[in-house]
């Protein structure tokens, strides 16, 4: 199968995890300078600059250039998943955080906790119905966009803190928006996965009668 521009660049994003993973892990090294560290945390936001807005341009092609595949409709929110568990887990551990601005691990446990049930809820649709189904919901895409914006908040947040005091309470706003919306998008993909299987037992009903 012939991957279009769409899923090519969604596998890029996946591949850009690994580096920036590397510099994360690097960002808290004290066997180097603090400038090197700093230096290595500015290359950890472009790589995370460079993979939010992959994201927004593989949509981009799929939508508006009939890129969309079964593939890239699975490749784009596992993409998605790995690169905000991978960040998440790194901000609120001691060797990836950005100092200061620890990520909470409330924070941590709602937004993978739903990826991980959203997870376990499509195997169970597919093993009843013998589907696969991904229909994504626009507060799924308002979650999303707030982790992304809370990631990027907080690898900058030593440098803006400097000049707007009160930096740390917008990260707050964030960490806890991003934890509401992740609460909504889990129980929102509960009423929708139940309703589907609802459905297909109808279905299957009728096919007996």
């Amino acid at each position: 199968m012939k991957l279009n521009w769409a899923s090519r660049i969604t596998i890029l994003r996946i591949l850009l995890i690994g580096p920036f993973v590397i510099c994360m892990l690097k960002t808290n090294d004290t066997s180097v300078s603090e400038a090197v560290r700093n230096v290595i945390r500015y290359v950890a936001f472009a790589l995370f600059l460079l993979m939010a807005a992959s994201d927004g341009l593989d949509g981009y092609l799929a939508r508006v250039k009939k890129q969309a595949t079964k593939l890239g409709a699975f490749l784009d929110p596992t993409a998605d998943k790995l690169l905000m568990t991978c960040a998440c887990l790194l901000l609120s551990s001691q060797r990836g955080h950005v100092g200061g601005f620890l990520l909470p691990s409330t924070v941590v446990v709602l937004i993978i906790g739903k990826d991980l049930f959203l997870l376990i809820g499509f195997v169970i649709v597919y093993f009843i119905t013998w589907r696969a189904r991904i229909v994504p919901v626009f507060i799924g895409k308002v979650a999303t966009t707030l982790q992304l914006i809370m990631v990027a908040a907080i690898l900058i947040a030593p440098e803006v803190a400097k000049f707007i005091p009160g930096w740390i309470w917008f990260l707050r706003f964030l960490w806890w928006s991003a934890s509401a919306t992740a609460i909504l998008t889990t129980l929102i993909y509960i009423r929708n996965g139940s309703r589907y299987i609802g459905g297909y037992e109808e279905e299957q009903n009728k096919k007996r009668m």
